[in-house]
């Protein structure tokens, strides 16, 4: 078997903000297999910023799973903790190369377009009129939930604009989530959380910066509505270390980004974890290519949660790869007649 690594700079259509800044290109990387004349695929996903790979080392650890591929999926996955968008390339790269097609992985009615995943309608942080502009169109598209970011811009102007979306569509219409990527500080943030339950919001994804365990778990207790633990789970790698995490903080949902926290076998371990004390959990792409998005669908198929799920980033960029993958009515689906085009 024969591995080797390719750099990928991915141009966002329109610059898109969040709460740590404004992004106008995403580096991505992909691990490519070949074996008896078959091709496999991997997208390693990386942030910079955010992922906790993000390291001067991150080449150079490509560089020795190429070298190393001999030793196995199994093996390298456990070499590579420290490097969960990493593990999930690999995991990604395996499983197509041993798929009939290198980007069918989990072969289910999902892929052969009987069935599709609901997702959330995503709306970018940036000027008011923009925002407006982005919760029309999503509504006008279908979705029946919508995450917006918050923290950004000024925090009535975010209460205003849940209040337009409010007067227009109540929550059995309409669920909104809010992500605010951390930016509420402790002292403030249940103060801003009752402020927000009176929109009927759905849950709210990290409300402060990930590390405050204590604050983070009395919030958990006295929140008004649901917390869901985002960046908290980034940099989590021991089993042990996980179920401690969610032990201590006791949240009311986790959300789960492959790239971020180790790929399918790491999604598995904090769903096992989270099931057995009553949290829910849904999976969330984290600005991969449609490679990448492409494995997390599948993936998120499989397991066969009802609520929408955070997918549906590829129309982002100016230069994706053409793949199957369409939103419609607020749903990803797979269209089987329209063909990958995956060159750099």
């Amino acid at each position: 078997m024969k591995a080797t690594y390719k750099q990928y700079i991915l141009n966002f259509k329109r610059p898109s903000g969040t709460s740590r800044g404004v992004l106008t290109e995403k580096e991505t990387w992909f691990l490519l297999l070949e074996e008896n004349g078959k091709i496999g695929v991997g997208e390693c996903g990386l942030l910079r910023g955010l992922s906790v790979d993000d390291r001067p080392d991150y080449e150079e650890k490509l560089q020795w799973v190429c070298k190393n591929i001999h030793l196995g999926k199994e093996q390298l996955w456990q070499e590579l903790l420290e490097f969960p968008s990493i593990q999930f390339g690999l995991e990604m790269a395996f499983l197509s190369l041993q798929s009939e097609t290198p980007f069918e992985l989990f072969p289910s009615n999902f892929t052969k377009a009987k069935d599709a995943i609901t997702i959330n309608g995503l709306v970018w942080m940036g000027e008011e009129a923009f925002m407006k502009q982005q919760i029309e169109e999503k509504l006008a598209a279908g979705f029946s939930c919508i995450k917006l970011k918050i923290g950004a811009i000024d925090f009535q102007q975010e209460l205003d604009l849940l209040a337009f979306i409010r007067k227009h569509f109540d929550a059995n219409t309409i669920e909104i989530r809010v992500d605010a990527n951390g930016a509420f500080s402790a002292k403030e943030a249940l103060e801003k959380l009752h402020l927000l339950s009176q929109y009927d919001l759905h849950s709210i994804e990290q409300p402060i910066k990930a590390g405050q365990f204590e604050a983070m778990q009395q919030l958990c207790q006295q929140t008004p509505f649901p917390i869901a633990l985002d960046e908290e789970l980034i940099g989590v790698f021991n089993f042990e270390d996980k179920v401690a995490l969610l032990e201590t903080i006791q949240p009311q949902y986790i959300i789960l980004k492959p790239s971020f926290i180790g790929g399918i076998k790491g999604s598995l371990e904090w769903i096992e974890i989270a099931e057995k004390r009553n949290i829910g959990w849904w999976i969330t792409s984290a600005l991969e290519s449609n490679v990448g998005l492409n494995a997390i669908a599948q993936f998120t198929y499989t397991l066969n949660n009802k609520m929408p799920q955070g997918l549906g980033t590829g129309g982002l960029y100016t230069n994706n790869f053409d793949c199957p993958l369409e939103i419609k009515k607020g749903q990803l689906v797979f269209n089987t007649e329209l063909n990958w085009d995956f060159e750099f």
